[in-house]
Parts: C-alpha cells; sequence; structure tokens
C-alpha cells in the first residue's frame, strides 16, 4: 500500500511538471530577443505575466496578451467547416500585418532592442522561416505595382527601423499562410497544382511591413510559389477604398468620433495623473508625451518581454500600462455605445465589401478568376469592417488578426450559395447584422449569399439613417448630418 501511495504521488508529481513545462511552451515566457552574438541579453528583464484563462471581467494584461497573439503550438480553428455535401468556391481573406516595431518613440527613453534580421535560433520559429527567406531573396523580379517593387521583401535590420515587421510578425503570418493552406488547398482543393495568376487578387498597401505580411501568409499558402505568377497590386488608402475614397460624410463622422475619443480622456483623472508620472520620469511636457502616443512602444515592450524605459527620474512600469490599456478597452466599449463610428465604418468599409461581394458573384457565376482574395492591410482596415458587419463585440484587430469570407456551394442545389464569415477562425456569421436571424427560421449552416449581397448594396445605407441613399455617392454626399 505504501509503494502504491508513492508511486501515485509520483506520477502526480510528474503530471504537474508536465502541465506547467507546456504551459511555459505555450505561451512562450522566455523572453524573445537575444543579443548579437545570440546570447539572451542580461540587461532585459522579463515583464510578461502568469498567463491566465479568460477573465470574467476585462482585464488590461490579459487583452494586451491577446493582442500581441504570441506564436505558439497550432491552433484551432472554424474555416473550411461545411457539410459533406457543400463545395467551397472562393475565399477571400482580410489580415492585418503582424507584429512590428513601434511607430512613436517615448521621448528622452533608448528604442527598444529588437533585432529585425531572421534567425533560425531565434524564438519564435517556423519550420519554413529559412525557405521563406531563401525564396524572398529570388524575388527581385517580382510582379509589384509601384512604389511596392522598391520595398524590401523581408526584414532584415539588426536594430528594427520604426514600424518594421519582425521575426514574430512573419511567423505569425507563415503559421496563418500554412494553416490556411491545410483547409482549403489539401482538404478542399480550392486551386489545382498548376493554378494561375488570374486566380488569385493580392492587394497592400505601400508599407513594407503589410508587403512582407502578405508574402509570408502567401509562402505559408503556396510554398516556393512561382514568382511569374505573384502580381501584387499597391492600395494606397488604408481603407481599400480604390477610386472611391472621396466620401464628405464619412470624415464628419470620423471628426464627432475623434471629438469623443477626446472627452473621454478628459473625463480619466486616472489617466491624466498617469501620463502627468510618466512626462515627470523622461521629463518632458505632459502634452508632448500624449504626442509622442507612449502606448506604441509599450506594448512593444510588452509583447517583446523588454523592461520598460528607466531614467534617472525613475520608471515607467506595468502599472502605467495597465492604466493606459485600461482606458483604451473603455474607449472601445463607448464606442460601440455612441455609435459615431459605426457611420463611419460603415461608409468606410463600403468599397473593399463591395468589391468582395462583387468578386463572390461572379465566383457564383462559374468564373474561376480571382478565387483566392488577399488584402494585407491594418488595424485601421479591419476595425471598420468589423463594426460595419455588425461585429460589434469583436475585439480589436490584433496583430496578424486575420478576418475570412468563405463562398459555398450547394451541390444538391447547385444554383443556391452560402456565405461564411471567420474572426481568427471563430465563425461569426450569425453575429453579423445581415445573417444574425436566418438560423432562427432556416436549418442551414451557412448564410446565403443573396443576404450578404442585399446587405452590402442596399442596407448599409439604411444603417446610416437615410430612407433617400441608395448608393455609396449619395449616401457620402448626403447633407444634414
Amino acid at each position: 500500500m505504501l509503494f502504491r501511495n508513492r508511486f501515485l504521488l509520483l506520477l502526480a508529481l510528474a503530471a504537474l511538471l508536465a502541465f506547467v513545462s507546456l504551459s511555459l511552451q505555450f505561451f512562450h515566457l522566455t523572453p524573445v530577443s537575444t543579443a548579437k552574438n545570440g546570447v539572451s541579453s542580461k540587461s532585459r528583464k522579463r515583464i510578461m505575466p502568469d498567463p491566465v484563462t479568460e477573465p470574467p471581467v476585462m482585464d488590461p494584461i490579459y487583452e494586451a496578451l491577446l493582442y500581441c497573439n504570441i506564436p505558439s503550438v497550432a491552433e484551432r480553428s472554424m474555416e473550411g467547416h461545411a457539410p459533406h455535401h457543400f463545395k467551397l468556391v472562393s475565399v477571400h481573406v482580410f489580415i492585418r500585418h503582424g507584429d512590428r516595431y513601434p511607430l512613436y518613440v517615448i521621448p528622452k527613453t533608448k528604442r527598444p532592442e529588437i533585432d529585425c534580421t531572421l534567425l533560425a535560433n531565434r524564438k519564435p520559429y517556423h519550420p519554413k522561416l529559412e525557405a521563406f527567406v531563401s525564396h524572398m531573396s529570388k524575388g527581385s523580379g517580382a510582379s509589384f505595382e509601384s512604389p511596392l517593387h522598391s520595398l524590401p521583401l523581408y526584414p532584415n535590420h539588426a536594430l528594427c527601423e520604426m514600424g518594421e515587421l519582425t521575426q514574430t510578425g512573419v511567423v505569425q503570418h507563415l503559421q496563418n499562410g500554412q494553416l490556411l493552406r491545410d483547409i482549403y488547398l489539401k482538404k478542399h482543393k480550392l486551386l489545382p497544382n498548376n493554378w494561375s495568376t488570374d486566380q488569385l487578387y493580392l492587394e497592400t498597401t505601400g508599407k513594407s511591413r503589410t508587403l512582407q505580411s502578405g508574402l509570408a501568409l502567401l509562402y505559408g499558402f503556396l510554398p516556393d510559389f512561382d514568382w511569374k505568377k505573384i502580381h501584387f497590386r499597391h492600395q494606397p488608402s488604408a481603407l481599400f477604398c480604390s477610386g472611391n475614397c472621396y466620401c464628405p460624410l464619412r470624415n464628419q463622422y470620423l471628426e464627432k468620433e475623434q471629438r469623443r475619443q477626446y472627452l473621454l480622456r478628459l473625463k480619466n483623472s486616472q489617466l491624466e495623473r498617469t501620463y502627468e508620472d510618466m512626462a515627470r520620469i523622461v521629463d518632458v511636457p505632459t502634452k508632448q508625451l500624449r504626442a509622442a502616443n507612449p502606448i506604441d512602444s509599450m506594448l512593444c515592450h510588452f509583447c517583446h518581454n523588454v523592461s520598460f524605459p528607466c531614467t534617472r527620474n525613475g520608471c515607467i512600469d506595468m502599472e502605467h500600462f495597465k492604466v493606459i490599456k485600461t482606458h483604451q478597452i473603455e474607449d472601445e466599449r463607448e464606442r460601440r455605445e455612441k455609435k459615431l463610428y459605426l457611420g463611419y465604418a460603415l461608409l468606410g468599409a463600403h468599397p473593399i465589401l463591395n468589391q468582395t461581394v462583387t468578386r463572390m458573384q461572379r465566383a457564383a457565376e462559374g468564373r474561376k478568376e480571382e478565387i483566392f482574395t488577399l488584402y494585407s492591410a491594418h488595424d485601421v482596415t479591419l476595425s471598420p469592417v468589423l463594426s460595419a458587419l455588425g461585429l460589434m463585440e469583436a475585439r480589436f484587430p490584433r496583430f496578424a488578426a486575420r478576418l475570412i469570407f468563405e463562398l459555398w456551394q450547394d451541390r444538391e442545389k447547385p444554383s443556391e450559395h452560402s456565405v461564411r464569415i471567420l474572426y481568427n477562425g471563430v465563425d461569426v456569421t450569425f453575429h453579423t447584422s445581415f445573417c444574425q436571424d436566418h438560423h432562427k427560421h432556416s436549418s442551414k449552416p451557412m448564410c446565403p449569399l443573396e443576404n450578404l449581397v442585399r446587405f452590402v448594396k442596399r442596407d448599409m445605407f439604411v444603417g446610416l439613417g437615410s430612407s433617400t441613399s441608395t448608393n455609396y455617392y449619395d449616401a457620402c454626399h448626403r447633407e444634414g448630418f
């Protein structure tokens, strides 16, 4: 009996150690940065808190961890799930670029030392990382619209440049691409082995981080693709509005939304005290610190496990970070309630949603062009689209977020086509405003394509409170807002 009890105790202890080890690997709690000689820098303190399951109330640290989206084990997803008698016809992917270096610096502090070269001996790692670098080095003759041809195809600076994609960002999208490859190509055979250029539609803004993110996902999706078949189009606007960017009413909604943000900040005395304390530490006026958008740099420290900056006056710390992050969460909540942003989102997202619906309609007619679409974009691209679709509870787009539209054909009724909407692998179709009630009177697991078409062509304008606007131009130029 004594031997049996000891054996059970040892077995329980071994299981506990295995669980702790797995947890550490899953959440990647060791510092990811290394010194130039490959040895971990001793000057860096681990600031990542212990991981937790989703808390019952909004928690700024938990939300920040989700935002970082640190690559870990293979991700579960609902992409490609459908009854056996449904055939996948086309897929349209919207991504936010992966993890990047900050766009702003905290005044009078040292920039975080993040290495933007791609190295196999640094975490996070992906099995296709070296092959990706090798393949990108052969892509100088690829077909890119100007000014994309002047951008580097992968990050390669020992000290990251402002806004540059990091190794984490590359790995995030290699994972996204491989996940989509396993589902859409291996399982559903969306593209033939001899796929052609006109079956893909690739578009990105003119930032290296979006082009490189798009290429990383594409390489995970189509490893060792033929560069002669790849054509990336340049999109000058973060809204991907192409030739329909002039919209006065959209700008009026944006101005009112920015005013709402400003008034909310003024009411937050704790936030103001936090900015004042941080300004004292770095010895600049509070107004200058706030204008430097310190949360952007602080998120980089947080996501990369690099200690926050210190000066002779003290250190910026986790409490500062939590206050600012909490205010961001409160701002998102009020944004949903006030609905000024919704007006901006409906007008801002209409052009890209209209393009997507048009491609879906062509695919439903049997055309084989542009059946896989990739938009490599920003948070300010995805956020309006999510809001316009009625996905008000969706979290702010994390690094390497993906929003996917799937078009399916019912083999038993070939004239009928359905859509699924997925956000970061979660099926949110029946949370959208155009299909939230469909499942109440239909047993079908997807939403009719007609619902999405009607929403984009008509109901988006009704959502603006206009009974007279029936097209995008009229809605944008409506008076009396």
